[in-house]
């Protein structure tokens, strides 16, 4: 039996990693020459034994194995169990069998047994080619897919944390998104800026049967015409210039689960025309794609526009937006919730004490009721901002009112600072700046003197959410 080279780990190699499983040496030897020239790092192995140790020893983008070894010749027995046995190992791997001996029933029974595709010696290079290629992308979408739905997952609990709702008003907002959320209904947040729409949506997303799928966020104002359809709806191979590899969008990623539209008031009527067809059809074409594809999601949106006269002055379509206002739940500004200002603050001081390292500080009695009677035009996101910038600002244990600074309404620079390193004050700037652009990395790096690309270089370096 030949002695197998040690597996590649994660990340070894930028090449796809493929994984050959046949127990004829002229086999393996020929798919070596084929793949390592066609830019594939490759890992022969002799047996099912060795397929096994290989893929808990290292990591693979797809792995081509014999369904026939020594025991047996024609039945592909072997290969069906040793598929049951990857699958167990590594659910995420792409399977890709092979035998001289195919039969339908056989290649059906691959793939029930977890196999992505079934190819017959002798094999057609060109297509056993395309082949690897398309599993080795498709396995890396799907799991890119997993991992932006876990960080959805950890994105949406920790906003469900955040949501205070004493005030009578933000009681009925949710008794309201408690009622629809088990429904599939679609829903129309409003409200104006920083009264924390994205939060609702998460929290509706949360109770609802679809807890357990992605929460895709979209931003649609951030979407320019030329982009729109490859973000929405993905693309294929090829499809235009710098289309390298097949790509999910994000209608496909929220499959399961909840498509969040936020800002859809700032869509222009060319896109506003492609989304409407996906609700009532049910069925979207990635770019350069020949056949359609179907997505199970349930869609949210949210807006701080009015809807009702963007339709009456034509620039809205009307039958979309009673299509996305099947219900409409609307925020009420932190003004009319003061029961809720004071937990607030204390959610938010609480989470800035621990990121700036000043877990000394607390509010005084005297700064509490300043914050309670602001009439905050800036709503909940202002309030956070204004304690944050305390947080960086007050010099003693205690934030006061002046640490506040709400009178004249300066910024960071300028004001008394405790000593704290440059990288958590750029921090900070780049927060405070982002946030009060809604979002948006291109109006924040126009503020802070900055290219967009320096920015995004700095928010990298921070470990800051793009």
């Amino acid at each position: 039996m030949t002695q197998a080279a040690p597996a590649p780990s994660a990340g070894a190699s930028e090449k796809p990693s493929v994984l050959v499983a046949d127990d004829q040496h002229d086999i393996t030897h020929a798919l070596r020459i084929l793949l390592r020239g066609e830019g594939f790092d490759v890992h022969c192995v002799d047996s099912p034994e060795t397929v096994l140790a290989a893929v808990q020893d290292g990591s693979f983008d797809v792995a081509l194995i014999d369904l026939n070894y020594t025991q047996d010749t024609t039945s592909g027995k072997e290969g069906l169990l040793l598929l049951d046995s990857l699958r167990e190992l590594d659910a995420e791997l792409r399977v890709v069998v092979m035998t001289a001996w195919s039969t339908v029933d056989l290649a059906v029974a691959a793939l029930q047994h977890g196999a992505a595709d079934f190819v017959e010696k002798p094999w057609e290079n060109s297509r056993l080619l395309t082949i690897l290629r398309n599993q080795t992308e498709l396995g890396e979408a799907l799991r890119e897919q997993r991992r932006s739905r876990a960080a959805g997952r950890r994105q949406v609990e920790d906003a469900a944390d955040r949501i205070i709702a004493k005030a009578p008003a933000m009681q009925r907002v949710m008794d309201v998104a408690s009622r629809i959320a088990p429904s599939d209904a679609s829903v129309m947040i409003t409200g104006d800026n920083g009264t924390g729409k994205t939060l609702i949506a998460k929290q509706i997303h949360l109770m609802s049967e679809r807890t357990h799928g992605p929460f895709m966020l979209v931003n649609m104002g951030g979407l320019a015409s030329g982009v729109f359809e490859s973000e929405m709806f993905g693309h294929v191979r090829g499809a235009f210039t710098d289309a390298k590899e097949e790509r999910i969008g994000r209608i496909e990623m929220a499959h399961g689960g909840t498509l969040f539209l936020d800002e859809i008031g700032n869509m222009p009527m060319d896109q506003q025309t492609k989304l409407l067809h996906v609700i009532e059809t049910g069925r979207f074409e990635p770019v350069g794609a020949s056949r359609s594809r179907t997505s199970d999601v349930r869609l949210i949106t949210a807006t701080n526009a009015d809807l009702k006269q963007a339709v009456a002055d034509g620039t809205f379509r009307k039958d979309l937006y009673f299509r996305l206002n099947t219900v409409e739940i609307e925020l009420p500004k932190l003004a009319a919730r003061p029961e809720d200002v004071e937990p607030l603050a204390r959610l938010f001081l609480a989470r800035h004490r621990e990121r700036y390292g000043r877990n000394e500080l607390e509010l005084s009695a005297a700064a509490m009721e300043v914050l309670v009677h602001y009439p905050w035009p800036g709503n909940v996101r202002e309030l956070d901002h204004i304690v944050e910038r305390a947080v960086l600002l007050a010099g003693e244990q205690t934030i006061e009112p002046a640490d506040l600074r709400l009178e004249d309404g300066g910024g960071v620079l300028g004001a008394r600072a405790p000593l704290m390193t440059l990288d958590k004050t750029e921090q900070a700037l780049i927060r405070t700046a982002i946030d009060e652009c809604g979002g948006s990395v291109a109006r924040a790096a126009e503020i802070l003197g900055l290219s967009r690309s320096a920015l995004y270089r700095r928010m990298e370096k921070h470990g800051l959410d793009k």
